[in-house]
Formats: structure tokens, sequence, C-alpha cells
């Protein structure tokens, strides 16, 4: 997309090791030198004076690379000298004072707004500065990790609004800044767009794997066997052959520890365990997996063994119910009381396809459904998942049905990968290029 632009004619030594050279008529200035930069108001929740007047504010939460969000915004008191002294301007560029420090908005609209103080507002000064072109610079910035940088914190960062005065900025002319701030918005539009379908093409993938994965757990592989009522709303219709039962039949579930317990046993081991965050939808993460020291008595009640479904009991809605079938990969572990270990009578059923069941879309209704729920909180236990329903194949069918599964699941994987690499290789191009173009590597 950039195989016609060419370098400048000349280039000088920038002076600052991180910059290195620059097109020779360019200049390196503190960010204060042209612009103005003001902090946002303090959270004045209440009506201090009778002359206050309430308006709606941008917070750090607003901002966003692709623009303002708008969607939540709330309202504060405002002195009438502190209307303009906070108001947005078209043309201000937006800056992140703390969490994500750095990240930046470009405000080009009219609406009424003012801007509270997590994040700081520059401004132009002159003619000779087009802040569209210091937008794509704090991005830059950003992304190399000069902003990090700069905010150094051991703690909480901060970009304030001293740190952004200072913070060195690159200066092309005038018309040359326009130039950039124009070519950038059009080609980051086009990878945007690009970027977007890629996107959507994953989440397609995901979806129809989803659905064949489904689609075979609850209906078999045989379009053509004589279908019954399942007698489960979420479930319809199975395989006439299949049954219908609930998990505490063919099944024992084991809690687990509850950390926090003192023994007086001197004789202790230690174990490792698995917490909530070692258990991902259909895999582990064992990156970090704690130990704890108890006596071997007290840890034997709490052994996973392999065969076992691991189930988390909830929390936020994405850890209610998931889960995977561990496969020994630790010797000797226990499981947190949050999780549940799924022991299955392997007469009756194979782990593997309960596990499937499970995690299909009827699998999630159910645990939804039936959950205790709470403000962005929800939860289910011992008895309801016990009483889970699952249509069953035969033995050799459930066999047949999760093999199938592995293979559709590995296939789909395989092509989303490729999907994911031509994604990400698009963001590096989107970053490479604004870093070229802003820097002064490529003239536009």
């Amino acid at each position: 997309m950039t195989h016609n632009l060419k370098p400048y004619p000349a280039y000088k030594p920038s002076g600052v090791e991180w910059l290195g050279d620059i097109p020779v008529h360019w200049g390196v200035k503190k960010i204060k030198h042209g612009y103005d930069i003001q902090l946002g108001k303090m959270l004045q929740p209440d009506k201090k004076s009778s002359k206050d007047i309430e308006k709606p504010y941008l917070r750090a939460a607003n901002l966003s690379w692709e623009g303002a969000l708008l969607e939540d915004v709330k309202s504060m008191w405002f002195s009438p000298e502190e209307l303009e002294k906070f108001k947005l301007q078209k043309g201000d560029v937006l800056i992140s004072e703390g969490g994500d420090v750095g990240r930046s908005c470009y405000w080009g609209s009219d609406l009424e707004l003012y801007i509270q103080n997590a994040m700081t507002r520059a401004r132009s000064k002159s003619k000779t500065q087009f802040s569209k072109y210091l937008y794509y610079w704090m991005y830059h910035l950003k992304n190399i990790g000069q902003i990090d940088s700069i905010c150094n914190a051991a703690t909480i960062a901060h970009f304030t609004a001293d740190k952004v005065k200072e913070t060195l900025l690159l200066e092309p002319l005038i018309d040359e800044q326009h130039r950039i701030a124009t070519f950038l918005d059009q080609k980051t539009a086009e990878i945007d767009e690009a970027i977007s379908k890629k996107q959507r093409l994953i989440e397609l993938l995901k979806e129809q794997k989803a659905i064949l994965i489904n689609q075979a757990v609850t209906k078999g592989l045989n379009p053509n066997v004589p279908m019954r009522d399942s007698g489960v709303e979420w479930i319809g219709e199975v395989p006439a052959h299949w049954e219908v039962r609930r998990v505490k039949y063919f099944s024992s579930v084991q809690g687990g520890i509850t950390l926090g317990r003192s023994y007086s046993d001197n004789n202790l081991e230690s174990y490792p365990y698995l917490r909530v965050a070692n258990v991902q939808d259909g895999y582990f993460n064992l990156d970090a997996v704690t130990e704890l020291s108890l006596p071997k008595w007290e840890a034997e009640q709490y052994l996973v063994r392999a065969g076992d479904i691991l189930v988390t009991e909830g929390g936020d809605i994405d850890k209610l119910g998931r889960g995977t079938v561990w496969e020994g990969e630790i010797e000797n572990c226990l499981h947190q009381n949050h999780i549940f270990a799924v022991r299955i009578d392997k007469r009756t059923a194979t782990e593997h396809f309960i596990a499937l069941a499970m995690a299909c879309d009827y699998g999630r209704h159910y645990f939804t459904a039936t959950a205790n729920k709470t403000t962005n909180l929800a939860s289910t236990n011992r008895t309801k998942l016990g009483n889970f329903p699952i249509a069953l194949p035969p033995l050799d069918e459930q066999m047949k049905l999760v093999n199938y599964s592995k293979r559709i699941g590995r296939e789909y994987e395989k092509v989303i990968e490729i999907v994911s690499k031509e994604l990400e290789r698009l963001n590096e191009f989107r970053c490479s290029l604004i870093a070229s173009t802003v820097t002064g590597k490529i003239r536009v």
C-alpha cells in the first residue's frame, strides 16, 4: 500500500536517541511550545453556588483511539468561570492521565462537552500546528512505549499535564502536517475496514464451529435417524435411541478445598492446587499454579484424577460453569472450593462427551437459567450441577461424536489461526505506517 512512497531528500540527526534522523527541515520541540495544555476539572457532584451550571463531561472511560465514546456521558457542576476553561473545542486532542496512560482521542465534534481531571486537553496555539497530526504522534508514542517510559511509575502511572507539556513532538511544516493527517485518515480507515472484516470472519468461523459441534452433541451425525422429544426445552428433539439423564445418576461431584484453614498436624506436605483462573473454557491455563501445605489425609479428599471434568462455580458470568477434562497434567493436584470435579461412571458415559454437552449452547443455557444471580455475578452449586440434563447416546456413539467434534475443532482452529495471523500483520502494518509517516521516514 505504500510502495510508491519515498523518503525525504535529506535528513539530519534529531539529537534524540529514540527519534534518530529526521527530515532536514523538520524541528523537535516540546508539546507545550505549540499547544495549550489543560487538565480537566476535579469532579464536583454537588452544586456549590447558585451560579453553578450542570454540564455533561467526558471521563477517561470515554476516550478511545477511534473517537470519543458518548454512550455513557455524566454531568457535574461548573462555575461560570470554569465553563470556558474546561469546554471542548473542535480540534482538541484529549489525552488520558491515568489507567491506560496516553490513550488519546481527536475531538472533531461541535457538541457542547467538558472535561474531567482524568484527562488532559491539548489545543493548538497557532495556525502552525495541526492537532490531528498531534493525535497520530501520540498514537506512535504510545505504541513504541515512550509514554509508559515517561510515566515510569512503580505503582500507578500518571501522564500528568506537566509530563504532556514536556513530551517531545516532531514538527513538520503545517502543510505537511495536514498532508500526513489526511493520508493517515484514509489509509488507517482502509486498514481498519480490512481488520474489521478479518475479526468478523473469525467470529463467523467460531460460530460455525460451535453450530456443528452443538448439532452433533444434541442430534447425532445421522440426519435420517428417528427423533423424539427430549422433554427438555433447551435440548429439543434427540435421536429416539438416546436417553436423557441427569448427571447425578451416572457421576459423583467432588467439592474443592476451602483455603485459609490452619492445621495442628506437623506433617504437612505441599500440593499444587487449581484456582478458577486455571480452569478456562475448554482448556487449562497452568502458567501460574499455586501451592498450599496440608496433611496428606486432608489432601486426599480434594485430589483431581485424570478423567475428572473440572467445572467452575461462577463469579463473573463468563466463569459460570466453564471447564474441561483433566488429563492428569500435574501429579497430586488439588482443586479449590470454587471448582467442582465431576467424576463420570465410565460404564455409562465418557467424560469428553459430557464436557462437550456442558460447553455447548444448551449447556450454557442451563447454567445461566439456573444460576444464583446478583449484580454482575452468577454461580451454580453441586445440586444444580448434578441436575444437569444430558442427552446420552450409547457409549460407542459418544466416542464417535467426541472424535468428530475434535476433528471439526482442529479444522476450524487451523483456519482461525491463519486468519488471526493475517489480522496480526494488518495491525502491525497499521502501527508501522503511522510510525513511518509521523517520523518522516516516508514522504506523503
